[in-house]
């Protein structure tokens, strides 16, 4: 075996999980460069990793970052919580999420060789999952909320505000975190989700023996109260996390939330 040897073949295939014969193919295609067979292996589905994608991912962690002028979320998926707390998954989740604040949701693909490297050395289906970027208008405001368990993100945040100051931004990005609303307003709510509600509503308040005259009042102070609900309801109509007195609205004052981002472990 010219330019390696039975141990590099044996070295190759504990890294990447890959067959005897397959290794061998490796290091002969790439002149003896255990990396670059490695690589090679990685690149034709050959080693354990690939074995693993059709294994549930469901774990992970999130991770937010942030410049002068914008934002992000990074989502990285593991299959266990014991990969997604270690400090080389948590700080990689991190990485990414810098990567991409910094030059761009497609500068991710920089890191594919790593992520590739992840699922071999960690043993698990390891994929970029989520990824959230926000660049704010001029005079906007943009804040993050990431809420840590177990030394990982598992809920992340982001908003953009025109007319307010950071901490209001904060304080909703915290809301959201808590509310996990589904939308903005009422506007981005489906017309047939709306209606299929609406049915619903009307069947269940028939049998409660409600007056027919009475229905339409009533399937509309139901029909609001699904709106708030909490957790999925419509953001600015949800009652405040901090104060219940209060709506997301009536907390934001003359400021205008213009779009929020969430982002959480399993979602």
């Amino acid at each position: 075996m010219a330019g390696f040897t039975a141990k590099d073949v044996q070295t190759l295939r504990q890294a990447t999980g890959a067959g005897m014969m397959d290794s061998k193919k490796a290091l002969e295609a790439n002149d003896g460069d255990a990396e670059a067979a490695a690589k090679w292996l990685r690149e034709r589905g050959l080693g354990k990793a690939a074995e693993r994608t059709d294994r549930d991912n469901s774990e992970g962690a999130v991770a937010v970052a942030s410049t002068p002028t914008s934002a992000s979320i990074v989502q990285l998926k593991s299959e266990t919580d014991f990969v997604a707390k270690s400090p080389q998954f948590v700080a990689f989740a991190q990485e990414l999420a810098q990567l991409v604040a910094e030059k761009g949701a497609e500068a991710v693909a920089e890191r594919k060789d790593t992520i590739d490297d992840l699922n071999v050395t960690l043993k698990e289906h390891i994929e970029l999952g989520t990824v959230v970027r926000f660049e704010a208008a001029a005079g906007n405001t943009l804040d993050t909320y990431l809420h840590v368990q177990n030394g990982r993100g598992v809920n992340a945040v982001l908003v953009e505000l025109s007319g307010g100051d950071a901490e209001l931004a904060h304080d909703i990005a915290v809301h959201i975190a808590f509310g996990k609303p589904s939308v903005l307003n009422r506007a981005d709510v489906a017309e047939a989700d709306v209606e299929a509600e609406r049915e619903s509503l009307t069947n269940q308040t028939r049998n409660e023996g409600k007056p027919e005259a009475a229905l339409p009042k009533i399937i509309e102070g139901k029909l609001n109260g699904w709106f708030k609900r909490v957790p999925g309801g419509v953001l600015l109509e949800q009652p405040y996390a901090k104060d219940d007195k209060l709506t997301v609205q009536q907390v934001l004052g003359g400021a205008t939330l213009v779009r929020f981002a969430q982002v959480t472990v399993g979602g």
